[in-house]
């Protein structure tokens, strides 16, 4: 009798085991598999989750979608998280850095709509204008090889260097063909260059980091980049798959609706644009 009573507790243990094994699981892959739960959403405090939750506090309840804003403060845990199913969805970056993550990464994220554009900006704590920055001046970069490359091609635009012909998403200070400033060059990581500020002549800072520490791209930026035929739009995305869920049609439906265009218009006046 001991033994079997001793079995019968060993497997019940075991099931409980292997439910509650089950149900870490099914809980993981809810945001991506369960269309009928909530969407899960990662995204950039500023402005992504902001978009988002205007979305989900105005529009959402009306088109009967279940809207979860997660924030992230990084460039890498929303597509990784995003690829495991621990979220839906994501909406933070642009093609050329979404390339760049799939293929270093092996992950396999897809665009779904295209929303704003966060103008890349240079900042400085030091000079008001651009070419008032002195001969060995330090610039701050981020450190990622899409946003070097797009902060590289801001500074040629502004006249501050000069460029191998043809350089596209993969530039790196080596591609300088002129340098009259003999700037010099402070790789960083992307959220890191507001504060870095204080700490270097200048800065380029992507849109998003730039409006969370305070500063107006379309005011304080001494070079500011262009919408036109720009590239670097931030898009929802989701992992391969997933573009159909009902639930992402809807999302991807709101955030391109009139009501978010005049929303981006009437918060960000210019500093970050409509792509639609």
């Amino acid at each position: 009798m001991r033994n079997t009573a001793k079995l019968t507790t060993a497997v019940l243990a075991a099931g409980a085991l292997t439910l509650g094994l089950t149900a870490c699981g099914s809980g993981k892959d809810s945001a991506s598999l369960d269309t009928d739960g909530p969407l899960v959403v990662a995204a950039s405090p500023t402005p992504h989750a902001e978009i988002l939750n205007f979305v989900k506090d105005k529009l959402a309840k009306k088109a009967g979608l279940d809207l979860e804003v997660k924030e992230f403060t990084d460039y890498i845990t929303p597509n990784t998280a995003t690829e495991d199913g621990s979220v839906g969805a994501n909406y933070f970056q642009n093609q050329p850095y979404l390339d760049d993550f799939n293929k270093k990464r092996g992950t396999h994220i897809v665009p779904v709509v295209t929303v704003h554009l966060e103008p890349l900006g240079l900042y400085s704590h030091k000079v008001e204008k651009a070419d008032a920055l002195k001969s060995g001046a330090t610039v701050a970069v981020p450190n990622d090889a899409v946003n070097e490359a797009r902060a590289l091609k801001l500074l040629a635009e502004g006249g501050l260097i000069t460029l191998k012909d043809g350089v596209g998403n993969e530039a790196t200070p080596r591609d300088i063909t002129k340098n009259p400033k003999d700037l010099k060059f402070k790789e960083v990581e992307a959220a890191q260059t507001p504060r870095s500020l204080d700490d270097v002549d200048a800065a380029v800072v992507n849109g998003n980091y730039a409006i969370s520490a305070g500063l107006k791209p379309a005011e304080d930026a001494l070079v500011l980049e262009s919408p036109k035929n720009n590239p670097y739009g931030n898009f929802l995305a989701v992992k391969e798959g997933n573009e159909k869920d009902p639930r992402v049609k809807k999302l991807a439906k709101l955030l391109t609706s009139p009501e978010v265009k005049k929303f981006i218009e009437d918060k960000y006046q210019g500093s970050v644009i409509p792509s639609f």
